[in-house]
């Protein structure tokens, strides 16, 4: 009972000597304020950068590998300085590959080509540049698009090449302000699609890749036709004319997403997928893209990121406890007459310590509750005014708070322990 009725008069003292200070005291937790809202608000904003990272590979699906086609950097040169009025370039994946893939590789479950051409796509008056995808029915089950309305493309409609569409759900309200796209048709070329279904991209993020020169575009501006009708209505060679010339590309297959049985498969068939289509192809016109290997990556950078931060962070709290001390130690100079005066009443040297001690932790867990504050409140106004996501965890809230508290402790420990060893005689003599 003594003891903790020391202990509470002590915690008093300690806080009316803080008192009597109000600005320095103020000033000094400043430090120890912004050392805790950074490491929290630098922690979250990190966190949040790598979840969206994350979740956009795993859209990609982590059973999943992807074969895009790439422009060789050979024929990209000779496009560049081609003064011709024509060139034609024939590049990428093939479907000879895909059936080679589905029949070769082990653990494939399905192979799901895709063709993609950059077309406007017309409703009435409106009109919207897109992507026009030709894929096959089991694109949706592959981890491309979830169903919003109607239904997808269906084998029939493969089977009979029909001109039929999907549209995102980005599309339909650039599109079709104000109506009912299922119950009309779009223009695109030459031909009417009618519309059967509306989707909503789950992998929006690398569309852009997919779109080759869409730059500045929406990246949900997304047609989905059967691949037969594709092929019949676009044909093999694709057309670009501009400043009098023309440029013909023969791509089969802009992408083919091979989906693995399970993650074993995945990290066994990359190197088999990169063997078998380097002998198939004499050109670097391709590139393979495998999520998992993309996620485990993504979670090593967060991991690094998070350390980069905290650190950084860590090191305005190191600064925060380094003012601490020196107000501290200018305190111990300044109340040298008061310890001598309370050791000739019989207090002892840890009676001493523990009274400055007491008081650089009441500066240090003070300011670190109002840093856990101010830095809970950054991340979420940050959000509000931008579109960046912030996750704010248990975690780093904890670690702030707890390294605010020890900085209090370690810097405060010398200035106390220089106050205790003050010799009484000479401490009450100092003017």
């Amino acid at each position: 009972m003594t003891r903790s009725f020391q202990f509470s008069s002590t915690v008093r003292l300690g806080i009316k000597s803080l008192m009597l200070h109000k600005l320095r005291s103020a000033l000094t937790m400043l430090g120890i304020i912004f050392g805790v809202c950074s490491v929290i608000a630098m922690l979250a904003i990190g966190e949040g950068a790598s979840y969206e990272a994350q979740e956009a590979i795993k859209r990609l699906g982590s059973n999943n590998i992807l074969i895009r086609s790439l422009k060789p950097p050979e024929q990209a040169r000779q496009q560049g300085g081609n003064n011709n009025r024509g060139m034609n370039l024939k590049y990428g994946i093939t479907y000879e590959d895909g059936s080679r893939l589905q029949a070769t590789i082990p653990g494939v479950t399905r192979v799901v080509p895709m063709r993609i051409i950059r077309e406007n796509v017309r409703f009435n008056r409106n009109e919207v540049p897109c992507q026009v995808i030709g894929t096959l029915p089991c694109y949706s089950d592959v981890g491309g698009a979830a169903l919003v309305r109607g239904r997808f493309i269906c084998d029939l409609d493969e089977l009979h090449q029909d001109n039929i569409c999907v549209i995102t759900t980005g599309l339909a309200g650039r599109l079709f302000p104000g109506a009912d796209p299922l119950l009309h048709s779009i223009k695109i070329a030459a031909f009417y699609y009618r519309v059967v279904g509306i989707v909503q991209e789950r992998s929006q993020p690398e569309q852009r890749a997919q779109a080759g020169r869409m730059e500045g575009q929406p990246i949900d501006n997304n047609v989905y036709i059967p691949l037969a009708t594709s092929r019949t209505r676009f044909g093999e060679v694709l057309f670009r004319r501009s400043a009098g010339s023309f440029e013909a590309e023969e791509v089969q297959l802009h992408q083919v997403t091979v989906q693995m049985r399970d993650l074993t498969a995945v990290e066994s068939a990359d190197p088999q997928i990169r063997t078998l289509l380097n002998h198939f192809h004499d050109q670097n016109d391709y590139e393979v893209i495998v999520p998992l290997q993309l996620l485990r990556q993504a979670e090593q950078t967060k991991r690094i990121f998070n350390i980069v931060l905290g650190s950084i962070a860590a090191i305005s709290l190191l600064v925060g406890g380094i003012g601490i001390m020196n107000i501290m130690l200018a305190t111990v100079t300044e109340r040298t007459r008061e310890i001598g005066v309370r050791r000739a009443l019989g207090a002892k040297r840890r009676d001493i310590t523990r009274q400055f001690l007491v008081e650089t932790v009441v500066l240090s867990v003070g300011g670190g509750l109002i840093g856990v504050l101010v830095g809970i409140a950054t991340p979420i106004l940050v959000s509000h005014l931008t579109d960046m996501k912030t996750i704010i965890t248990v975690s780093s809230v904890l670690l702030a708070f707890g390294i605010s508290g020890a900085v209090g402790i370690v810097f405060g420990l010398y200035p106390a322990r220089a106050a205790a060893r003050l010799d009484p005689i000479d401490a009450l003599r100092h003017e």
